[in-house]
């Protein structure tokens, strides 16, 4: 697996997953070192999602959030810039870098080379920006647990931090689910939302040894915390 360049931060726009990359995402992320599989699914997500807000001008480059007349309150006016450079999970004892994951030439979502690091999906959202932010990572390898070995033993209230622009953002863990790879919830995890929120991704369920990955995806759902 190649831990290639990722592309460019594109922020404040609407995710626009391309079919293939979601197709091969949860097999991509899930290899154990040294496999090589196709993921059998049929899912496709949608090309373009209807925008959760208006498809005007971010307001935040110009230093005035909706709703906002006159003095905004600090947390208000206070966007989040750069790229995300680590996440932690106080509850698992995670505490790792992050990388940019881009695709591949066929369109498929080049997990992080490294186990032991994570990863968010360069093509959608940023943490901190409105909509879901993907973060994905390696359950194990065969060399032992990965970066997302515990991801499934979170539950509703759990913290979620992410490093981005010299702070820590942190978001709340709504909810979890498991779901076989052939019924991947692709608009629950893509779709747009009106604030910025987490999905964290990775592998769960029986392993296949005859086709060399895990039969199901583990997702995580997150939303931002109110800054202080």
């Amino acid at each position: 697996m190649s831990g290639g360049r990722g592309p460019a931060v594109r922020r404040h726009r609407r995710p626009r997953p391309p079919a293939t990359a979601l197709v091969a995402f949860g097999t991509a992320i899930c290899l154990v070192a040294g496999s090589g599989v196709g993921l059998a699914t049929t899912a496709r997500p949608p090309v373009d999602p209807p925008a959760a807000t208006a498809s005007a001008p971010s307001p935040l480059a110009a230093g005035r959030p909706p709703g906002c007349a006159g003095e905004c309150p600090p947390a208000a006016r206070s966007a989040p810039r750069g790229q995300p450079t680590r996440v932690r999970v106080p509850r698992i004892g995670l505490d790792a870098p992050l990388a940019v994951l881009g695709l591949d030439r066929s369109g498929a979502l080049v997990p992080p080379a490294d186990f032991d690091v994570a990863g968010w999906y360069g093509g959608g959202p940023a943490p901190g920006d409105p909509g879901p932010a993907v973060l994905a990572g390696h359950l194990d390898s065969r060399q032992g647990p990965a970066v997302f070995a515990r991801l499934g033993e979170l539950r509703a209230g759990d913290t979620v931090e992410v490093r981005r622009g010299g702070r820590w953002l942190a978001f709340r863990v709504t909810g979890a689910l498991r779901t076989p790879k052939d019924r991947f919830p692709t608009a629950a995890v893509y779709g747009p939302t009106p604030g910025p929120e987490l999905r964290l991704v990775t592998c769960g369920g029986d392993f296949d040894r005859r086709r060399g990955h895990y039969r199901d995806n583990v997702v995580v759902f997150a939303v931002a915390e109110p800054a202080a």
